[in-house]
């Protein structure tokens, strides 16, 4: 009998909340921890849009305990009345039918936010309960559903003195590997969205975590001076070269754009662009005609107003960029997405329509301030030598055949594979624990670089000292990639990337977790690309060797050591228990089991959910303010295990 006939009852016809609950990743991005808050995400966007067009200001996010979450805003209410063509009432077809809704209507929403336009109806598909209450009209109204489908008709519920909508709902634990919302991701993003729609106040309530008071945990979110004092909360730890943060603000094309920028006397460039509300790290054409008119308007003031002629220096675009903090947010009517992950603006017009509001503004406030405009010329021509310096030392670091041997750090112990999807690259603190590395790992497709000591922060280093340094140069050889490019002299080219994984492998001490922020530093700086293509992870070798007789366990934390000790002997007797303060106590066999196995060990992806956060953490981190770096150390200290 064949088992394989191929006719038309093999053909399944999925209706659109059924193919959401078959293919969540289309929808959402992944079913991890990342598209369990985007799930938030898109119920806010919707309140967002009510703010943008004038009719909410205030929107209130709950953690409610068991993990469900509530978003209420006081916006018009999602219209309850009878949806003529569908014959039931609107509110069950914009939370039922996947592209329904009044974004799709220029007259009731000039712009909306979101990036895949799903809205609601796709969170309610995934899942398990969803409540909507609609206040509006004077009456309550309330449905709700499982699994996206209505446990029954839109009723009345009682009277209202307000106008708003809430919505409850409880993600799906069958279809999400995640189902716990974190706190300070939710944060980060509600922070950056009251930045970006000021005059909104937006507040965030954790009901799982309650005080000694009896008080939930919040943090309220509202700016009146909007991407101004974004720029100073991102630029918080940097030493600001002016007092005052540039604004320019305004619409040509019925686009309506807003810029933010201020130089510090940092060496990297920080910009950061949003259509609608949502960040397109991936640039596109808002950010090039931004850049353009920077460059442009910057360059004719200077020739017009200084004598570069004696400073014997040729500038380009990059040298207006360095020490650079600028937010570009642009709101577009009908945006065109595209790039890899769908954050790079497509549209054409927006370039032009950013290039000629930044060039006038510009040459405005540089009419207007000489003294700010002298500062800014001195840091450009200061970046154009540092550029020159760089030059060279960038030049030594371009390794011509990534395949072959020649020009190959002499620590580099490479793999025999030559193809990079299957290779491996581990960054190995100090000689003892790569030499413990090179023993255990497969020499098929794994490779070892062992790197001495702590690597240079670049945080605080130019371009020349980072090339310069020789660790990181051997970082740069042995990946294979290559630096610069006419247009912009940082750009990096991975297309002859070397191993698709690259791996920080330290130990699980203070001194290894240092380490580490100085490798993902120089990543997020100079790399970025690197992590934007998931192809940087950290290992994690285990913390404990739980042994008694001839039985013996690793644990990768304190709880799991408990729990292997009880489990091994009910009085904690005749258990012995190795604490691995480096990855060189470690045998080679052991390492391999542990760490380098790709049957066994974990390697966590390092990916950036918040670039802006990421920038702002990073500047914190290894800059030179102390106070803010150890709150953040204090704030998170539950996290980090120190070693006395």
């Amino acid at each position: 009998m064949n088992n394989n006939t191929y006719t038309a009852d093999n053909i399944q016809a999925l209706e659109g909340m059924e193919h959401v609950r078959l293919r969540p990743s289309m929808y959402i991005g992944d079913v991890g921890f990342r598209g369990l808050h985007h799930l938030v995400y898109e119920v806010v966007d919707n309140s967002i849009d009510e703010a943008l067009a004038g009719y909410c200001d205030t929107i209130d996010v709950t953690i409610l305990e068991g993990n469900s979450v509530r978003v209420s805003d006081n916006g018009r209410g999602i219209p309850v009345d009878l949806h003529k063509k569908e014959g039931k009432s609107a509110l069950e077809v914009v939370m039922t039918k996947i592209g329904a809704g009044g974004k799709f209507d220029k007259d009731t929403y000039k712009v909306s936010g979101g990036l895949h336009g799903v809205g609601v109806s796709c969170v309610n598909a995934l899942s398990n309960h969803l409540s909507a209450e609609i206040f509006k009209h004077g009456k309550s109204f309330i449905q709700e559903y499982s699994k996206g489908k209505p446990l029954y008709d839109v009723k009345e519920t009682g009277l209202s003195e307000t106008n708003g909508t809430t919505v409850t709902f409880t993600p799906d634990d069958t279809i999400f590997q995640e189902t716990v919302f974190n706190f300070s991701t939710l944060a980060n993003r509600l922070r950056e969205l009251a930045y970006l729609n000021k005059g909104i106040t937006i507040t965030l309530t954790d009901e799982r975590e309650i005080d000694a008071e009896g008080n939930a945990k919040v943090e309220v979110f509202h700016s009146e001076g909007g991407l101004r004092e974004f720029v100073e909360f991102i630029d918080g730890s940097r030493e600001a070269l002016m007092e005052n943060v540039i604004f320019m603000e305004g619409e040509r094309d019925n686009i309506p754009v807003e810029v933010a920028m201020r130089y510090n006397t940092s060496y990297n460039e920080n910009l950061h662009s949003y259509v609608n509300n949502i960040n397109t790290h991936e640039g596109g054409t808002h950010l090039t005609g931004f850049r353009r008119a920077l460059t442009r308007t910057l360059k004719k003031y200077a020739e017009d107003n200084f004598n570069l002629a004696k400073e014997k220096v040729e500038i380009v675009g990059d040298d207006f960029r360095e020490g650079l903090t600028a937010i570009i947010s642009v709101k577009v009517m009908e945006p065109q997405f595209e790039g890899q992950t769908k954050t790079k603006l497509g549209n054409s017009e927006v370039s032009s329509a950013v290039d000629k509001i930044v060039a006038e503004m510009l040459t405005n406030f540089l009419e207007e301030n000489p003294n700010e405009a002298k500062i800014i010329v001195d840091k450009v021509i200061l970046a154009a030598k540092a550029r020159q310096a760089a030059k060279k030392a960038r030049e030594m670091v371009q390794r011509k055949n990534p395949m072959g041997g020649s020009g190959l750090p002499g620590k580099l112990a490479d793999c025999s594979s030559r193809n990079p999807e299957e290779s491996e690259l581990f960054l190995v603190e100090g000689d003892s624990a790569g030499g413990t590395a090179k023993q255990g790992r497969d020499r098929h497709f794994q490779a070892i670089l062992p790197l001495r000591g702590k690597i240079l922060n670049v945080e605080k280093a130019m371009a020349h000292r980072v090339l310069d340094n020789e660790e990181i140069k051997n970082i740069y050889t042995a990946l294979g990639v290559t630096i610069g490019t006419e247009e912009d002299s940082k750009a990096l080219n991975i297309a002859k990337l070397r191993y698709h994984k690259v791996v920080i492998m330290t130990d699980a001490d203070v001194d290894g977790s240092h380490i580490a922020t100085l490798i993902l530093t120089f990543f997020f700086r100079y790399m970025k690309e690197l992590i934007e293509n998931g192809h940087i992870f950290i290992a994690t070798p285990p913390l404990y060797l739980v042994k008694k007789g001839a039985k013996q366990e690793y644990a990768w934390n304190d709880k799991e050591r408990e729990e292997l000790t009880k489990l091994f002997s009910a009085d904690g007797k005749g258990v012995t228990i190795q604490r691995y303060k480096g990855l060189g106590e470690m045998n080679a066999e052991q390492l391999w089991d542990t760490t380098l196995n790709p049957a066994y060990r974990t390697l966590r992806r390092i990916t950036i959910d918040s670039a802006t956060e990421a920038d702002r953490v990073f500047s914190m981190l290894m800059g030179d303010d102390v106070p803010p770096r150890r709150e953040f150390i204090e704030q998170n200290a539950h996290y980090a295990k120190i070693d006395v």
